[in-house]
């Protein structure tokens, strides 16, 4: 399940707690991204199926990604269906910290979500 920026959504917390109801890695994941987005995210906040599947999403994902907006505005399966990618300055935000987000993109247009 790769996102639109490449990221392997089944490796999200947000994704895991979903997929199996856990409340306790819920509570865990809402108090650790609060800390580190300096705001107050809720555990019933954590529920998220992919950023490119049907269902639901954090409120990051849904509603303020850049990635995902920009992706779904222009109607690609992900980033890897652009021809600027490599030097999307919005990507690089992804792709700097976590190099297998990259190389996901390159096949992640031809897995299913």
């Amino acid at each position: 399940m790769i996102a639109y920026c490449g990221l392997d959504c089944e490796k999200c917390d947000a994704f895991i707690a979903t997929k199996n109801n856990d409340q306790v890695l819920r509570e865990k994941t809402a108090k650790l991204w609060s800390e580190l987005n300096h705001t107050t995210i809720l555990p019933e906040q954590i529920n998220c199926t992919g950023c490119r599947a049907d269902g639901p999403k954090t409120v990051y994902c849904e509603k303020l990604c850049a990635i995902r907006k920009c992706a779904m505005k222009k109607g690609f399966t992900t980033c890897g269906d652009c021809a600027d990618m490599e030097k999307c300055p919005t990507l690089g935000m992804i792709t700097i910290n976590n190099p297998d987000a990259l190389k996901n993109l390159g096949t992640a247009s031809c897995e299913n979500i």
